[in-house]
């Protein structure tokens, strides 16, 4: 997850209004971020909180337990398949799955993405768990998905890719005439290896770095190692400032750009 610990609460929060609030909760594999909303505005913001205050939640983060009228929970995925919606059938799901080589702590989810692809992936036990104990299971979905659909409607073009960096984990999304093309993910640990990553994807696409451009959100800023080296080898690189929510001014949209776009998403179904 993100390496900022941004703590912030609008004048207008107030917890005794939750049950007219939407609770939405960013995981990742070892901490998570959530925000609470009023229909489409950010009262409450809280990132990079530790794993174990999912279920045990501290004086800080109370809230967490509060009522809401809706709950909404981005899971982190050990590995996914997209299957088209024309060949995917639910009782399929176990024979799609066996391609993600299933661990016996993972659990295994499936929901729609898009209209055009299903979703299939495994999740670690212990943070299904967690959620699960916490929110119920039929809250969450696949963690990548509001991104996407964000993008989706943003009308992105066929030379763009779209990067989200979540400390040492990016994500890349490209579309082609409107339509997801590609999702991937992958670790890295220094700028180079990001630099190799997007590079190897443009590749993978057929694009030109020259003509390309990217678009990033996520733990990452213009003036910061990973986007400057980027810089250097694609045409143009700029930040990814769609806004799904109302913001305060003092919170980059970019940088939360994954999480308040969870608030566009449904729920899923766990196997």
């Amino acid at each position: 997850m993100s390496s900022h610990n941004r703590h912030y609460r609008h004048n207008d929060f107030s917890a005794e209004q939750t049950a007219d609030y939407t609770l939405l909760v960013q995981i990742g594999t070892t901490s998570f971020s959530y925000a609470v909303a009023d229909q489409n505005k950010v009262l409450a913001l809280d990132e990079n909180i530790s794993i174990g205050e999912l279920t045990q939640p501290s004086q800080t983060h109370s809230i967490l337990s509060a009522n809401y009228k809706e709950r909404i929970i981005g899971l982190p995925q050990n590995g996914f398949t997209f299957v088209p919606v024309s060949l995917f059938r639910p009782d399929r799901v176990a024979d799609f799955a066996r391609f993600l080589d299933v661990k016996e702590a993972e659990k295994v989810f499936s929901q729609p993405l898009d209209t055009e692809n299903q979703v299939i992936y495994k999740v670690d036990e212990q943070i299904v768990n967690a959620v699960t104990e916490k929110y119920g299971v039929n809250n969450a979905v696949f963690g990548a998905k509001g991104w996407i659909k964000a993008t989706a409607e943003n009308n992105p073009l066929n030379h763009n890719i779209y990067l989200n960096v979540d400390n040492d984990r990016v994500e890349f999304l490209n579309f082609k005439d409107g339509k997801l093309r590609f999702y991937n993910s992958f670790e890295f640990k220094t700028a180079d290896e990001l630099v190799y990553f997007i590079l190897f994807v443009a590749e993978e696409l057929k694009l030109q770095p020259q003509n390309t451009t990217l678009f990033l959100s996520g733990d990452i800023s213009p003036d910061d190692e990973n986007a400057g080296r980027l810089a250097k080898f694609f045409g143009k690189v700029e930040l990814n400032n769609n806004k799904t929510m109302d913001l305060s001014r003092e919170i980059a949209s970019h940088s939360v750009l994954t999480l308040t776009a969870l608030s566009l998403c449904g729920s899923s179904e766990a196997l």
